[in-house]
């Protein structure tokens, strides 16, 4: 049963993460995402981030057991080191990819900051649930459904938050963008540590027993407001492609009547009934849809004319598509 229930941790812990990753890429609805980048940023969490995670908890763990009790350690250890250490390294991956062009904005640090979290709690999940096949299949069976439904969510839910800060400050011109950084990280670090604190104070001090059921009773709430903040994410995506492609409607690049129908995602769904059919949709959609990005990114950074160059390169390519004129049908 032992050697069963190992192998079935392997199921156990990736077919829910790899689901949630799909799932969260089909709801970035506008530009999706590569699925290569996705997929490179689930990989980073699940196996440098746990590493780099781990062996550096140990590490600053150890100046602890000179100063503390084993159960502080132990709690100080499981609440404040790993929170910090942890998504520090989850958010490695969210540094290299700031730099690329596939970063664009909040929405985009949102799906790659969930993808490595998602990634660190398949990795983390198996070794908990291994680690329970010699307790038999009661305790392996709940350690899987809180892990699936809690914790895994929790490590997607606090690497998004940093991977949204990072993605509004780098085309924001407000002044306060530069403190989006380590706001965010302090915010992902505070969402790791109240988790941690919570399962382990009762378990470390034996007093507190209510905790984690507070706890569970929590997250669902925390988890909740930041699935909002990403549809508010969404919702300002639709927002600036409609501003920006009026101006191209303006400019001859694309009919007006077509401008409210890009912003809408629901429009876009029944393309069949407003859209010529010689005209390809989802190039149509991807081309227009950075259009407008690489509109607002270059207001943003007039200096860098690559974004100028996109904006040229991708305005031909929507005159293109739809055959050379802007007079599509409807």
């Amino acid at each position: 049963m032992t050697i069963f229930l190992v192998v079935l941790s392997v199921f156990a812990a990736s077919i829910p993460m790899v689901s949630y990753l799909l799932l969260l890429r089909w709801l970035d609805r506008y530009e999706p995402e590569p699925l290569h980048v996705v997929a490179a940023a689930f990989l980073w969490g699940a196996i440098p981030a746990v590493l780099i995670g781990g062996v550096g908890s140990l590490i600053m763990t150890v100046p602890l057991v000179f100063i503390f009790d084993e159960s502080q350690v132990m709690f100080l250890s499981g609440a404040v080191v790993a929170p910090f250490m942890e998504e520090g390294a989850k958010a490695g991956c969210l540094l290299l990819l700031y730099f690329t062009r596939n970063f664009d904005n909040p929405t985009d640090g949102f799906v790659y900051g969930a993808a490595a979290g998602l990634g660190f709690a398949m990795s983390e999940n198996f070794l908990y649930f291994a680690s329970m096949a010699e307790e038999g299949i009661g305790a392996w069976v709940a350690t899987v459904v809180m892990r699936t439904l809690f914790t895994g969510l929790m490590h997607a839910t606090a690497s998004s938050i940093i991977g949204a800060g990072l993605g509004w400050a780098k085309f924001s011109r407000n002044r306060y963008r530069l403190l989006a950084l380590p706001l965010s990280f302090l915010a992902a670090v505070a969402v790791h540590a109240f988790w941690n604190a919570f399962l382990l104070a009762p378990i470390v001090f034996e007093a507190g027993a209510a905790l984690p059921l507070v706890s569970f009773l929590l997250f669902p709430f925390e988890f909740l407001f930041i699935f909002a903040v990403f549809q508010g994410s969404l919702i300002s995506e639709s927002r600036l492609i409609k501003r920006e492609l009026q101006v191209e409607a303006e400019l001859g690049t694309l009919p007006d009547a077509h401008v409210e129908k890009l912003a809408s995602w629901s429009s876009r769904l029944k393309h069949a009934n407003w859209l010529s059919k010689e005209v390809v949709a989802e190039a149509y959609f991807q081309a227009a849809t950075l259009l407008a990005f690489r509109r607002n990114q270059h207001a943003a950074r007039p200096n860098d004319s690559t974004y100028g160059e996109d904006v040229v390169r991708l305005r031909a390519s929507v005159v293109a598509i739809l055959g050379g004129s802007a007079t599509g049908d409807m």
